[in-house]
């Protein structure tokens, strides 16, 4: 037998093993520098009462186990003096309609829209989101996913930040709650991955749209830039609408930050493993910029955190067991300084950094599929738009 070809392979293993665990370690530096300049919204705060009217708009489609309580705590926001809080029930089929008729509250008013899909060439959130702006009477927008819970100062903090540091959006990332075991291996990767990869100081100061990161569950907007870009319009076709929001504001030369919210806000996005499947394969396919940039991220990411777990298992060598074992440490290293951070679970949830990213990997592929496919979905809506005839005119 020619072992050869063998002894090539285990080089090339070896290598990729050891590039993997620098790629690793540098990653963790660089999330150890990012959390410097990472900008964190206080609790609480002794700061003058917000004295402009403010527009709280929530779309809901399904969220009758949520939506009670993310409406009773847009109600019961301090340090507001003047601010309306409109619901927009999005067709729902499940109890959200009655359950938002139940809380008496002048401040309150309930929209509706059928269960329909939307106009030609939009998504629906991003039609719900236009229809609430509509109604916004607000020199402040601030668009609410129907699942999170807000903290009593949660928008007078974005908004105390918003004017004193002369912005025109604020995009806080909630903290994200996760009780199954999917959840668990998934969603810490959410604020793990732009606090890790985007490079927050130069995302601040050089205002680049390609250095955008928003989570659409809570974004502060200041109104006369909303209506500007024309709000909810320029993105009605976009799965990832936050990101797509922050870039047409800074191309419109505003000024748009991501900070982290975990002290402000609560937010459980799926309470299944199913819902973890499908609500992140109907949108990454459309995080990277296409197939290409997709095969990039995956495999970067595998390189760097799932090779050196398998070298650490099955390396016969001492040296190659160390340099592995080097960038298991450091991805675990770096779940933990964002956990720390934004209040959430540490451990043993961090160790998982190598079977997250692995799952990661599988939705991506999972996402892919569906979209070319045609059958990406959520709350019984396709994730794709309608073109009509008279559109193509």
């Amino acid at each position: 037998m020619d072992v050869a070809p063998v002894e090539s392979a285990q080089v090339v293993i070896r290598t990729a093993t050891r590039i993997g665990s620098l790629l690793a370690i540098g990653i963790t530096a660089h999330t150890a520098w990012n959390l410097r300049h990472l900008v964190s919204l206080p609790a609480t705060g002794d700061y003058p009462a917000v004295t402009e009217k403010v527009s709280i708009l929530i779309p809901a489609r399904n969220e009758q186990a949520h939506i009670e309580r993310t409406v009773v705590s847009a109600l019961a926001q301090q340090g507001l003096t003047d601010f309306e809080v409109f619901v927009l029930d999005d067709g729902s089929i499940d109890e959200t309609s009655a359950i938002v008729k139940s809380i008496e509250n002048p401040r309150l008013r309930l929209l509706h829209g059928k269960n329909e899909p939307p106009p030609s060439g939009w998504l629906g959130k991003p039609y719900a989101c236009a229809r609430l702006s509509a109604h916004a009477t607000g020199s402040v927008l601030v668009f609410v996913d129907a699942d999170v819970e807000l903290h009593p100062t949660a928008i007078a903090q974005c908004i105390r930040l918003l004017r004193e540091e002369g912005l025109d959006l604020v995009a806080p990332y909630p903290k994200l709650l996760a009780e199954g075991w999917f959840e668990r291996l998934v969603q810490p990767l959410v604020v793990w991955s732009w606090v890790s990869t985007v490079p927050l100081a130069w995302a601040m100061a050089s205002q680049r749209p390609s250095l955008s990161a928003a989570n659409g569950q809570l974004l502060v907007f200041d109104g006369v830039t909303y209506r500007s870009i024309d709000g909810h319009t320029c993105v009605a076709d976009n799965v990832l609408e936050d990101i797509g929001l922050m870039r047409a504001v800074r191309r419109s030369s505003g000024r748009a930050i991501t900070v982290d919210g975990s002290r402000i806000a609560d937010c459980r996005m799926y309470s299944s493993t199913s819902e973890v499947i499908d609500g992140y394969s109907k949108s990454l396919w459309a995080a990277f910029g296409g197939p290409v940039g997709s095969a990039a991220v995956v495999g970067t990411l595998s390189v760097a955190y799932v090779l050196p777990f398998a070298a650490m298992l099955l390396a016969r060598r001492g040296r190659d067991r160390t340099w592995a074992a080097a960038g298991v440490l450091a991805g675990v290293a770096g779940r933990v300084l964002v956990a720390q951070r934004t209040g959430s679970r540490v451990l043993p949830d961090a160790l998982a950094q190598p079977a997250s990213i692995a799952a990661f990997a599988g939705l991506n592929a999972l996402s892919w599929w569906r979209h070319k496919r045609g059958t990406n979905a959520w709350k019984g809506r396709a994730v794709t738009t309608r073109v009509t005839q008279e559109d193509k005119k």
